[in-house]
């Protein structure tokens, strides 16, 4: 091969891909028990970090276009889990909260975060320190990568 750098494995967008589908493999039986999916395990992240974000910020928040975050509230909302409230003032702005059912799976998902990091490193300094270095790098390349409008 004339070029190696352009060999698949040498590509580091690759190993990010493959690590993505290997770690959303790794939550699945873990968020299973939860009967969450993993991009409705972030969003219940989201709410339980700050409950009642407007649609839109729970967008930005989690990367994602309305196209695909409507579904995944409207699931949520079907499991029992959050409730969507119109704006009194601005029936255009939605809203997000949590039901009872939502604040108390926080209790029951608490120890997921602990239980993965235990299958990525042998103890917490490590997790810490690859933590920190895979934000440092999505902070360059969000700095460094133009948004399209």
């Amino acid at each position: 091969m004339a070029h190696p750098q352009l060999q698949l494995d040498h590509q580091l967008c690759f190993l990010f891909h493959r690590i993505s589908r290997d770690l959303t493999a790794a939550y699945r039986p873990l968020l299973a028990d939860l009967g969450l999916t993993y991009p409705q395990y972030l969003a219940m992240l989201v709410l339980w970090e700050r409950d009642g974000p407007g649609v839109g910020e729970l967008g930005d928040r989690l990367c994602l276009d309305s196209g695909t975050l409507s579904p995944l509230v409207r699931r949520l909302e079907a499991a029992g889990l959050v409730r969507r409230q119109r704006g009194a003032a601005d029936e255009r702005r939605v809203t997000v909260h949590l039901t009872e059912a939502g604040r108390a799976l926080e209790e029951r998902a608490a120890g997921v975060p602990q239980q993965l990091a235990a299958t990525l490193v042998d103890d917490l300094p490590s997790y810490q320190a690859l933590h920190a270095e895979l934000t440092a790098l999505a902070q360059r390349l969000e700095a460094s990568t133009p948004r399209s409008a």
